[in-house]
């Protein structure tokens, strides 16, 4: 009959208790290491020439014994080896202890190299030493020879459970370990990027006492010392300019923000964004940063140019398309919204079911019929130009159109990736655009910016004209590992209670 898991417990239990019984302290401080698997693996001539003795250190993932002889596989961060124990070898107190050892210890083998009769490369063990005892057994791993390779199936299907035991995902899932590898390579790239352009990397608030630079709404805590209320930041945009003010003159932040909204394969609650500000520069400047940026990414980091993401083949090779909003949404639905009024595109939207929120303008009503027609079209890189100026309260004015501003959105695949400006500066018409924002939170928009009368004070001191840009990073990892999930590329996503 099979037994139950608390069974197994209760055996590794019992092996814990032998183990102390023999005066080993199944826990120790110290352990050693003097080369990893994989340079085992990659000198293995060289290696068996000189007999070298060798310590390696990693999670025992099988064994096997009979009699006085055994076998296991142990496994580091860099790969896996066969280990041949034999009793002899050991001696008969070692190999006693390597008896109650099971999968999921943690040992440090010494030994050297060498092929066995089935032509097995392992390590000849003279000493094994316990690490770390395992008490509850790890989920059963399959494996199967494909194309000559072996691969592992069937590990840990259960795809919300992986998310939920991450450290378990990634133990039996090493494919996923790389996943998780290369956004930090790609983490390391961006900062490299941005520093040799001559950008300063900072810090600002994460708890603050008001929140903006975004639609969003925010999570809210308290400060009990201030008894205050204090907010998790859904932008660092306001800070940054506020160091712009203070003499930097290219600055940029990568870290966390946190907005209060629904959660989907493109959107966690708490994400990763670069935001950057350069003065003296504009929105043409935000452009060629960031389709250098994710070119550099593409081709140096990740090594190629053509990706497979949402169901599409992307490539971020050649010329990206530059384009208007208005043009794309004539494009899209067949009507002239430049030459339409709003009572015209009020009943185009309903006839559609678009609802639309108290308070549109014209402004807000193209950009509903874009975010509905021509979003998901945009596939190949494109970045939208000449945002109506109702939806971007914090970037200047396009020169020529009042109307419009001088913003863009970079989108790929049909999500947003990157959201510029050429950013506001002047202290008075940044005042009536937050304080329109506020108008229309009274409304009920609780997405709406808020009026930060600090910021607005800063502003006043003088801010010159730069350009500035935000690009989420959990998407750009999507994108650049061909992940259709965001929480297949943070860590711990954020999860409903079981």
């Amino acid at each position: 009959m099979q037994q139950k898991p608390n069974q197994f417990i209760k055996l590794r239990q019992e092996k814990l208790e032998k183990i102390k019984a023999l005066g080993i302290d199944p826990y120790p401080v110290e352990s050693s290491r003097s080369h990893f698997i994989s340079a085992l693996m990659e000198n293995k001539e060289a290696l068996l020439a000189s007999e070298t003795s060798v310590t390696i250190v990693g999670r025992l993932v099988a064994m096997r014994r009979q009699g006085k002889l055994g076998f296991g596989n142990l496994e580091d961060a860099s790969g896996k080896i066969q280990l041949y124990v034999a009793q002899n070898l050991l001696g008969e107190e070692n190999y006693e202890l390597f008896k109650l050892c099971d999968p999921g210890d943690f040992i440090q083998a010494n030994g050297s190299v060498f092929y066995t009769q089935a032509g097995e490369f392992s390590l000849k063990c003279t000493a094994i030493k316990l690490l770390s005892k395992n008490i509850r057994p790890l989920p059963a791993v399959k494996e199967k020879m494909v194309d000559g390779k072996t691969v592992r199936y069937d590990e840990f299907s259960d795809i919300e459970l992986r998310y939920r035991k991450r450290y378990l995902d990634l133990l039996l899932n090493p494919d996923h370990r790389k996943v998780f590898e290369l956004r930090s390579r790609i983490i390391t790239a961006i900062r490299r990027f941005m520093d040799n352009l001559g950008y300063v990397e900072v810090e600002t608030p994460i708890l603050q006492p008001l929140y903006g630079g975004a639609n969003a709404r925010p999570f809210i805590t308290h400060h009990n010392t201030l008894d205050m209320d204090l907010y998790l930041r859904i932008a660092t945009e306001l800070y940054l300019k506020r160091l712009i003010v203070g003499g930097f003159e290219r600055v940029y932040e990568l870290g966390k923000d946190f907005r209060n909204e629904g959660m989907d394969r493109t959107h966690n609650p708490e994400f990763t964004m670069i935001e950057f500000y350069e003065a003296y520069s504009d929105l043409r400047g935000m452009m060629d940063i960031a389709e250098s940026l994710i070119k550099h990414l593409a081709k140096d980091v990740i090594g190629k140019e053509i990706f497979h993401y949402h169901g599409h083949e992307v490539n971020l090779g050649g010329t990206w398309r530059r384009a208007a909003m208005t043009d794309l949404v004539n494009e899209y639905t067949g009507i002239k919204v430049d030459n339409s009024s709003q009572e015209d595109l009020e009943a185009f939207c309903k006839a559609k079911q678009i609802e639309i929120p108290k308070g549109s303008g014209k402004g807000k009503l193209i950009a509903l019929l874009f975010e509905h027609f021509v979003e998901p079209k945009l596939v190949q890189p494109t970045f939208v130009c000449d945002f109506p100026k109702e939806i971007s309260p914090l970037a200047k004015a396009k020169p020529g159109n009042p109307l419009l501003a001088d913003r863009f959105e970079l989108f790929i695949a049909g999500g947003e990736f990157a959201n510029a400006f050429s950013e506001l500066n002047d202290p008075m018409d940044q005042r009536e655009r937050l304080e329109a924002q506020a108008a229309l939170r009274a409304l009920g928009d609780e997405e709406a910016n808020v009026v930060d009368e600090d910021f607005l004070e800063a502003l006043e001191y003088g801010m010159p004209p730069m350009g500035g840009q935000g690009i989420g990073i959990d998407r750009l990892v999507m994108l650049l590992t061909e992940n259709d999930s965001i929480k297949e590329v943070i860590l711990f996503p954020q999860m409903k209670n079981s």
